[in-house]
């Protein structure tokens, strides 16, 4: 193997990614496949780079020629594709993007790629990589100052590959153009390094928040089982809060009190039938009386007043047996009369005399 058959081997693995990363349909086994052959390709290069000595632990960045420059991506581009994997463990497939960030980083360390704000990142991250945040701050101005500078090295870099790509031959004869063009490439990806290492560890944060997918096992299940067996025999066990011995015990005794004041819960229903039709419905309260029950005890207190319309304005027939009622109505008359005789009408009225 040679550096003719890395370049080649690159080569495709670009090209497919390329596809991958402008296809939208990501949820087709299609995009699965050529994810899977794409990765394998990059996988390659790594195993072919290790084989031929690519890198060595003795060489700077001087040692490196402009075309390899772009191999230093190879552990890069690899876990950003990992990371779009789906319909597997999820967790192990962020691990396995981690690992790929991680020798890319210490790849660049290695040859002092890294720029002294990565620098800083990147000790950062190794001191803890569980929790790294790429700006420790919470000033929302210092994180718009950090988007506005990102965005601006992206748009100079995709200004030099379109002047790349225009014209191909100032690449072919100016090697220093290649290596800036490559070094710059570098940059950007050390950049979005470290904001997928972020977004890795929020992403591991929700899934170690997520239920187990597995659910109850039998022997919880069983445990359970016996646990609300032991409580059955007890007199607290109810399997739910309106069971009938409450019910039973709620009917004892007046509804309201004497200011109209609920003594115990009840609901008001149409009729019985829509009772027995409610009580194996989940989740449902019981009711304990009908409408018609309800007026009842309401009458039966006090607190309906009946009548109304032509009827209310008779008098009610007087009862010649109540001696004490008509002697009462005596009194209040020759109270009045008395009343009268000694305030004559216009007596208390003293403001207009003269």
């Amino acid at each position: 193997m040679t550096n003719q058959s890395i370049r080649l081997l690159f080569g495709s693995a670009e090209r497919q990614r390329q596809e991958i990363e402008a296809s939208w349909d990501t949820n087709t086994a299609t995009y699965q496949q050529n994810l899977a052959s794409a990765i394998a390709d990059y996988e390659d290069c790594l195993r072919l780079a290790d084989r031929i000595s690519l890198f060595s632990p003795n060489e700077t960045l001087d040692d490196l020629t402009s075309g390899d420059l772009k191999y230093l991506l190879i552990n890069y581009r690899l876990a950003e594709l990992i990371v779009r994997v789906s319909h597997v463990d999820r967790k192990n497939v962020l691990q396995r993007a981690r690992e790929a960030f991680e020798k890319y980083l210490s790849l660049l360390d290695h040859y002092e790629l890294l720029s002294s704000a990565d620098e800083k990142l990147y000790q950062a991250y190794t001191e803890a990589p569980t929790t790294f945040s790429t700006i420790s701050t919470k000033d929302p101005n210092a994180r718009r100052d950090t988007k506005l500078a990102n965005f601006k090295l992206e748009k100079e870099l995709k200004k030099k590959l379109e002047f790349l790509a225009q014209n191909p031959a100032y690449l072919h004869n100016e090697d220093d153009a290649v290596r800036q063009l490559n070094l710059a490439n570098v940059a950007l990806c050390t950049h979005n390094t470290f904001q997928s290492l972020e977004s890795l560890n929020r992403e591991v944060e929700i899934l170690a928040m997520a239920p187990s997918k597995d659910g109850p096992t039998l022997a919880s299940l069983e445990q359970d089982y016996r646990e609300r067996a032991e409580l059955r025999n007890g007199e607290e066990y109810s399997e739910r809060l309106d069971s009938t011995a409450r019910l039973s015990a709620a009917k004892k005794g007046p509804i309201l009190d004497s200011g109209g004041k609920p003594l115990r819960p009840f609901t008001l229903l149409d009729s019985r039938q829509t009772l027995k039709d409610g009580v194996f419905r989940p989740g449902h309260n019981l009711p304990t009386m009908t409408v018609d029950e309800y007026l009842e005890e309401e009458r039966a207190r006090g607190g309906i007043i009946e009548g109304g319309g032509a009827a209310s304005g008779l008098s009610p027939e007087p009862d010649e047996d109540n001696y004490k009622k008509d002697d009462a109505e005596t009194y209040k008359a020759r109270e009045w009369d008395e009343f009268t005789e000694a305030n004559p009408k216009g007596s208390g009225n003293t403001l207009n005399r003269g």
